[in-house]
């Protein structure tokens, strides 16, 4: 149930209006915080499809528990995984830990072509800054 606290002058079509657009932003930031391996392989396709040309394969993807990384990919299995506690953040954030991953199916190291690679999406800065930030907090 939603409780909407809006001004006694406001008109109901507009409490309607804010009523809908609330519950809209509340059902996806629900969503979101629910952890779902099915869309992080649907975001990996999409990611693969658009940054490395739908060439990259891997085993399996889905959500761990991890207390100190933000992902992992076992670079001789093709396995990834994204720390559980990252379901909750916006997803362009997410992306890029997928694309992160992503990198490593290709170059196991942080070396220059891998970050070439990394740097295929377009939010890598911004994701990283956003990343360090939540570490230096916790």
């Amino acid at each position: 149930m939603l409780e909407l606290l809006v001004p006694a002058t406001m008109p109901q079509s507009e409490r309607q209006h804010w009523a809908e657009v609330m519950t809209r932003r509340l059902q996806r930031r629900a969503e979101r915080s629910r952890p779902s391996d099915e869309r992080l392989v649907e975001r990996a396709r999409k990611l693969n499809d658009r940054h490395f040309g739908g060439l990259l394969r891997w085993t399996s993807i889905g959500f761990a528990d991890m207390e100190r990384l933000w992902g992992s990919c076992t670079f001789t299995d093709g396995a990834i995984r994204i720390a559980r506690r990252a379901a909750s953040l916006p997803e362009w954030v997410v992306d890029y830990l997928l694309v992160h991953e992503l990198a490593h199916l290709v170059h196991s190291d942080h070396g220059a072509e891998f970050h070439e690679l990394e740097n295929r999406y377009p939010l890598t800065e911004r994701a990283k800054g956003y990343l360090l930030a939540l570490d230096s907090i916790g």
